[in-house]
């Protein structure tokens, strides 16, 4: 399963649960150390429009101004229109860690939009099963991508140990460093 077949099926359970959020829940606080949802939505927010215009072969695109979910949504759409722009995969990205083939790094999205999805349901309340196929084939590839150089540069926390007969989205957690 490819990073945007994953990002496919990833974006709309995001949009799933933030549609579903009260206005009052933006301050909530989220298992991603020290980040409120809306801490999580501008990071998402941010990401999206600086990797918008890197899909499609131009700059990078502003950080929309506005109301935190509808930029949010603006941002992540345009995103998931530009992983399916031909050529988008083939070229490369400038990511935080270093120049990549665009189909890596739509893995990388796609890890970042499960993980993330997790955070606002959790700080939420909501519930959220992505499919077990899913989280397995995310999980693989965070396990090959993952560096210890990124969790020193704050990407990921250190990987903690997952509860005995914990589930493949627990698993996922612990390895990125969360809580379940």
């Amino acid at each position: 399963m490819d990073g945007v077949a994953q990002l496919d099926e990833i974006i709309p359970m995001l949009e799933e649960i933030v549609q579903r959020m009260s206005a009052g829940g933006l301050d909530a606080q989220t298992p991603c150390s020290e980040w409120t949802v809306r801490d999580v939505l501008a990071h998402m927010t941010q990401g999206a429009a600086q990797f918008t215009g890197a899909f499609r072969g131009e700059d990078p695109k502003p950080v929309p101004d506005g109301e935190p979910v509808q930029t949010w949504r603006t941002a992540v759409q345009g995103l998931l229109q530009a992983v399916h722009t031909p050529g988008s995969q083939e070229r490369t990205i400038a990511s935080p860690f270093g120049d990549v083939p665009g189909a890596l790094f739509a893995r990388f999205v796609a890890l970042d939009g499960l993980l993330h999805a997790s955070d606002l349901s959790a700080a939420t309340g909501q519930p959220y099963a992505p499919r077990e196929e899913l989280v397995l084939a995310v999980d693989g590839f965070a396990r090959e991508a993952v560096t210890e150089d990124m969790r020193a540069m704050g990407m990921f926390a250190p990987e903690r140990v997952a509860a005995e007969g914990a589930g493949a989205l627990e698993r996922l957690l612990a390895f990125s460093g969360r809580q379940a």
